[in-house]
């Protein structure tokens, strides 16, 4: 299941961003690549609309794919934590070995 909704999202992505490249930028930067162009196919006002309507399409389609690709990728997980384990119980610790003394010749201490 997870792969089929992958491939599909992955087709998607490809698809929206193919739909934006070729619609017709304010600035014309991308107007030397063919860009808002279909060749007479369509008139201006009637690609436009073509375009905002499959961009929306595919951009709803690409966040639904995203979702459930987020729940599947979850799905089947316990919780990180189990709330209703007993705790564990406390380790007690013995004290710390007081410094050992030295032993042996001492230097004098100078006054």
């Amino acid at each position: 299941m997870t792969l089929v909704v992958l491939v599909v999202h992955l087709m998607i992505a490809l698809a929206l961003v193919g739909v934006i490249l070729i619609q017709r930028s304010e600035g014309g930067a991308l107007s030397g690549l063919g860009g808002g162009t279909f060749g007479g196919m369509m008139t201006g006002c009637g690609a436009g609309n073509l375009l905002t309507r499959a961009t929306a399409v595919l951009a709803a389609g690409f966040m639904a794919t995203s979702i459930l690709l987020a729940i599947l990728a979850g799905h089947g997980r316990g919780p990180a934590i189990d709330l209703n384990a007993p705790l564990p119980a406390p380790v007690e610790t013995a004290p710390a070995p007081a410094p050992a003394k030295p032993t042996g010749p001492q230097a004098p201490v100078a006054q």
